[in-house]
Order: structure tokens, then sequence, then C-alpha cells
């Protein structure tokens, strides 16, 4: 119940992207399988996300506060419409830690969705984690955001 209140949060145009952006990792799964390096994966999903006509950027560095100073240098693995932080593995088996990056990274870059995709899987829907910043989706957000502008599509 609780993941289906977590979906319900989202608004449906978002929704349908993070199933556009679920369907290219399974394709490179399919065509890949597991036990190759996070890196070809990351290659090979850029290409299926550039193929379905999704703007997506990878290794995007984003700014960590900390008090008064800006520290750089922290980078997201792939971002999707300047929505959706994806955060790609090839790991033995996703750590409570992997899940907490991908949150703090959601909360630092003030995005509302997060996708965890670990190959490193026989079956890719084992591996595959969603993750949702509620306050990225709160009406008071920044009107300029591309956020603002999926909210009011």
């Amino acid at each position: 119940m609780e993941l289906a209140q977590r979906i319900a949060e989202l608004p449906e145009s978002l929704n349908r992207l993070s199933e556009r952006v679920i369907g290219c990792a399974i394709e490179v799964h399919r065509q890949l399988g597991p036990g190759l390096l996070e890196r070809i994966y990351e290659d090979a999903l850029l290409y299926e996300l550039n193929a379905a006509k999704l703007h997506s950027e990878r290794q995007v560095v984003i700014p960590v506060q900390y008090k008064s100073a800006t520290l750089q240098g922290q980078r997201l693995d792939l971002l999707v419409e300047g929505l959706i932080v994806l955060e790609l593995k090839a790991v033995e088996s996703v750590a409570d830690v992997h899940l907490a990056q991908l949150v703090t990274y959601l909360r630092i870059a003030d995005l509302p969705l997060g996708i965890l995709i670990n190959f490193n899987v026989p079956l890719l829907s084992k591996g595959v984690y969603r993750r949702i910043n509620s306050a990225a989706l709160s009406p008071s957000a920044n009107s300029a955001s591309p956020l603002h502008a999926l909210r009011s599509n």
C-alpha cells in the first residue's frame, strides 16, 4: 500500500516519464544481460534514452551546500528531462546506503524522482528502486523549475 501511495503522489506525466525510462533500462538489460561494468550500462542507457528522444545528461555536477560554503564535485550518473535522477549500479546486491545516497541526491538537487537501477540481476524488475522527494513536489516549489512546467501540463 505504501508504494501505491508514493506513486500516487507523482503527477501522471512524471509517472509516464518514469515508465519510459525504466523501459529503456529493460531494453539495455535485455540486450546486454548482467555482469558488465557500470560504465557500459551508463553508455547503453544513454543511447536508449536518446533514441527515445528523452533529454538526458550524464555525470551532472550538482553543488552541495554546507553551511555557508558551496561544495563542488558531486555528480549524478544521469539526469533525464531535468526531473529524474538515475543512479546506476552493477553490484551483487543493493545496500541501504545506495538507496540513502539516491535520497540525498534528490534532496540536494531538489528533484522529485530518483530511480536506482542495478543491472547485475537476472531480471531487471528485481533491480529497480524508485524514490520520491516530496519536498520537490510541493506547490511552493520554484515556479521557474522544470517541475513547474510539468505540473501545468
